[in-house]
């Protein structure tokens, strides 16, 4: 059982992103008038927009799945604390950001008079989604380099993460309109990469732990609770 929900958590970093990634897809097609990059992500769940609730349950969706994460990566001696508490407070965020809606599908337009309550909590919940989203996978990184069987992931999540702080400013500055909704979904996917690869290299070692053939899947000793087991290697067996 402790196996199995190791996996199950750890699972949650790759379904979050897809699921969330084919949200945006579909809410963007939906939109009818406008393009299917014109429209920011927040503009796919405003009260004004088609189909708002797709979009809600992606934001929604994405933030449990990525504190079910969160989870999963405490159990990892290598990830440290600090990584798994960033992507835990990106998961609630997300979750406020998908509940806390914005009240218009685009930003400006005729008869916009002002931002409602729940507009402006979403503005704030994105912002801190933002910001532990980038920097999770650099937190992660800087605590994977002392263990070499971690170690190789630390470059690609540094490059995944700088690529996204580099896309949210540029979405930011407002300096390549009208593309900056297409601007901004890169500079999220980036980051839901970053977390996806994390996730499928934990997957991974659960896989290679396996004690035998008969065990479909078997979760390594080093990601069970600690005090059970002692640190996985080569050869070791689960102790008690």
């Amino acid at each position: 059982m402790e196996r199995g929900s190791g996996w199950l958590l750890a699972s949650c970093g790759i379904a979050g992103p897809v699921q969330f990634t084919a949200a945006w897809v579909a809410g963007s097609l939906l939109q009818t008038g406008h393009p299917a990059g014109s429209v920011q992500l927040s503009g796919l769940a405003a009260m004004d927009a088609r189909d708002p609730g797709l979009m809600m349950a992606g934001f929604v969706g994405l933030g449990v799945c990525s504190i079910a994460f969160g989870a999963a990566l405490r159990r990892l001696p290598a990830a440290g604390s600090a990584g798994p508490w960033l992507v835990t407070v990106a998961g609630t965020a997300t979750v406020a950001a998908g509940l806390f809606r914005r009240d218009h599908l685009l930003l400006t337009g005729p008869g916009f008079t002002g931002e409602s309550w729940h507009n402006q909590v979403h503005d704030v919940v994105s912002g801190v989604a933002y910001a532990a989203m980038v920097a999770a996978p650099l937190v992660l990184a800087h605590s994977f380099r002392a263990d070499p069987d971690w170690a190789g992931l630390r470059r690609p999540l540094q490059v995944l993460a700088l690529a996204s702080a580099a896309a949210l400013a540029l979405f930011a500055s407002g300096a390549v309109q009208p593309w900056n909704a297409v601007v901004q979904r890169a500079a999220v996917s980036l980051p839901l990469a970053a977390i996806s690869t994390s996730a499928a290299r934990l997957l991974a070692a659960g896989r290679r732990a396996r004690p035998g053939r008969r065990a479909r899947f078997s979760w390594p000793a080093r990601l069970s609770w600690p005090g059970r087991v002692s640190r996985a290697s080569p050869g070791v067996q689960r102790a008690g």
